[in-house]
């Protein structure tokens, strides 16, 4: 089973959503702005992905928090993650164990079409 988070008006998250479809692909669509994602998910997908990779900012939320001033370290990022799901870049495909971020068509092929 293949879990997508993000949130429904991302067109990221749409393209990995017909992605999925596309390819007959069992997966489930988590919309973490109607239902915030719980901080140890969070805690998951960091172990599983680059901080770095996992947190947004070049995105509308991290300008309006001011969040750059900040400097922030990866528990820092980790912890406004927490707070603060928009952040996360999107979509997060969780798979098999694994994560994926952001859309990618050739690595969904790669990595979901075994």
């Amino acid at each position: 089973m293949i879990n997508i988070y993000g949130i429904k008006t991302c067109s990221t998250v749409r393209k990995a959503i017909k992605f999925c479809k596309d390819n007959d692909l069992e997966h489930t669509f988590i919309d973490f702005r109607a239902v915030p994602l719980e901080c140890e998910k969070v805690k998951y997908f960091a172990t599983k992905v680059d901080i770095n990779i996992l947190f947004n900012n070049r995105g509308t939320k991290y300008k309006d928090l001011g969040l750059k001033e900040l400097n922030l370290d990866d528990n820092g990022k980790l912890e406004w993650l927490c707070k603060e799901n928009m952040l996360l870049k999107r979509p997060v495909v969780e798979y098999d164990d694994k994560v994926l971020v952001s859309f990618n068509e050739e690595i969904y092929k790669k990595e979901l079409l075994k």
